[in-house]
């Protein structure tokens, strides 16, 4: 006799329908798993065989033919547990078989027969709501992120045996209910701008990157604040949307790292160590799983000790940040993750990093220099808006007795003003940093003062053309702050002032 469920297979952060197929046939008893599955799929036979026994259920002394269709589509983990135990009762005849239809199905089994949580719930639920699913089965821990999908019906699973008796009818059905976004402002930072003493002309940096999404490198010496000032951006950030907030969950998910969390509502903030490797950064392996590009997508990416990374993962990264999106082809599957972030990077001006600190002095030759800035090339520094110098903090600054230091509120209460304002220019929800050439033209363009300002920039600090339109992006992010409709010559040169290595390259 012959059964079928349908699951669905987890590529990347997409799923894709599989169907469970179940033969059972005259033979020396036997289990076979087909239809290209992986290690931990051709295993589930013992886990499957272990968890019917143990939850009661008789095993056909049969051969049994698990074919998991389309056989070109590479099934991996152990997700598929759950829709195989089910098929192999329905094909054995138990009044299952006649309540499979429109239900799908995806978990791990306990050898107990209990039922385990898997990756990508959220990318399944869609998948079968796409398909015409009108059931999921989950397992309980999943059913809180699977119920973000409108228009499905998830039902919790916490062991094979109740999960069974739900479907055919003899238990009353616990349906989980729809999971609805928090209110907003329902949680509460942990960390805030005033957090950091000082640095007025970088936090100033943080907020014009914040309101146009702009990339932001600080430079300065140990000990400056570089990181905490890194780590405040998001917190200037306007909230996570609804849609965006799916988006999110769905990588994490797939990546396995939602932990409790049914929704992720705050922007991410990923910090890799500069050890990563570019499949690290970008996605891939053996088992393609987004990269930290890709989880920090909607956040911020912070990249400390930026020229301390590999020089293939630091050259990589110039394509996604211009393209929002990283593309991941191999022989076998081409997948493409989202990568919508905020790129923040943090060096040492040299290699000793005391490099133009009058006290402390700086030790490194002028070749030593060099051939620290060399490692970072022209064309990734062309896709950095922002440049800032952050410059040792003075005692009288940490001591917080002068003036009391703004806090995230205010200045993200002003970052939302000027993002509102782009959103009515574009009619999206894009910042200035992804203004298309066209746009330029009728958003960006400078007075004659400020026309006349970034011509003499370009030929003294001789920016690139990417550079030109750069420094005109962000000049209409400082207007926007300003509430400003034209950008002018003031606009200009604050924003010429955030390129402080094309500065240091030209001298």
């Amino acid at each position: 006799m012959l059964a079928t469920v349908s699951t669905y297979a987890l590529i990347g952060i997409d799923a894709y329908p599989v169907q469970v197929e179940v033969d059972l046939a005259t033979g020396i008893p036997h289990t076979q798993t087909v239809g290209l599955p992986d290690s931990s799929v051709r295993e589930s036979k013992d886990r499957v065989r272990s968890a019917l026994r143990n939850a009661g259920f008789e095993i056909p002394p049969r051969r049994i033919t698990v074919n998991l269709a389309p056989a070109h589509l590479r099934k991996e983990g152990a997700a598929y547990d759950l829709p195989i135990a089910l098929a192999i009762l329905a094909a054995a005849d138990h009044p299952l078989r006649e309540r499979l239809g429109g239900v799908a199905a995806a978990g791990e089994l306990a050898l107990d027969g209990g039922v385990r949580p898997i990756r990508g719930a959220l990318a399944i639920a869609a998948a079968a709501r796409a398909a015409g699913c009108s059931r999921l089965v989950v397992p309980r821990a999943n059913a809180s992120e699977a119920a973000l999908i409108a228009d499905l019906t998830v039902v919790p699973s916490d062991d094979l045996r109740s999960t069974v008796e739900i479907l055919v009818g003899t238990r009353a059905p616990e349906i989980q209910p729809p999971t609805l976004p928090p209110a907003p402002g329902a949680e509460t930072a942990t960390i805030d701008l005033a957090d950091v003493r000082g640095q007025a002309y970088a936090k100033r940096a943080l907020e014009v990157a914040a309101a146009g999404g702009h990339n932001l490198l600080l430079v300065g010496p140990p000990g400056a604040g570089k990181t905490m000032l890194a780590r405040r951006l998001a917190t200037l950030l306007t909230p996570l949307a609804f849609g965006e907030a799916l988006e999110v969950t769905r990588i994490h998910s797939a990546a396995g790292l939602l932990g409790d969390r049914a929704l992720v509502t705050e922007r991410p903030f990923r910090a890799p160590h500069h050890t990563v490797s570019a499949a690290g950064m970008f996605g891939g392996g053996a088992v393609p799983r987004p990269g930290e590009l890709a989880l920090a997508h909607h956040g911020v990416l912070f990249l400390d000790e930026l020229p301390e990374f590999r020089r293939d993962v630091l050259e990589g990264l110039r394509q996604p940040l211009e393209e929002r999106s990283v593309t991941i082809a191999r022989s076998a599957w081409r997948l493409t993750y989202p990568a919508r972030v905020v790129l923040v990077a943090a060096m040492n001006p040299c290699p000793c990093g005391f490099h133009g600190d009058a006290l402390r002095g700086c030790r490194c030759t002028p070749h030593q220099l060099a051939r620290y800035l060399a490692r970072l090339s022209g064309p990734l520094l062309d896709r950095i808006d922002l440049h800032v110098a952050v410059a040792p903090v003075k005692h009288r600054e940490l001591d917080g007795r002068e003036s009391a230091e703004e806090r995230s509120a205010a200045v993200a209460a002003r970052v939302a003003s000027a993002r509102e304002r782009q959103r009515r220019r574009f009619g999206e929800a894009r910042g200035n940093a992804d203004m298309l050439a066209r746009d330029l033209d009728t958003c960006a363009r400078p007075d004659a003062a400020g026309a006349a300002l970034i011509e003499r920039a370009m030929t003294r600090l001789g920016l690139s053309a990417r550079a030109y339109t750069r420094v005109l992006k962000v000049a209409r992010t400082i207007a926007d702050l300003a509430g400003a409709e034209r950008v002018g010559a003031a606009h200009v040169a604050e924003a010429i002032q955030y390129r402080l290595l094309d500065r240091e390259r030209r001298t």
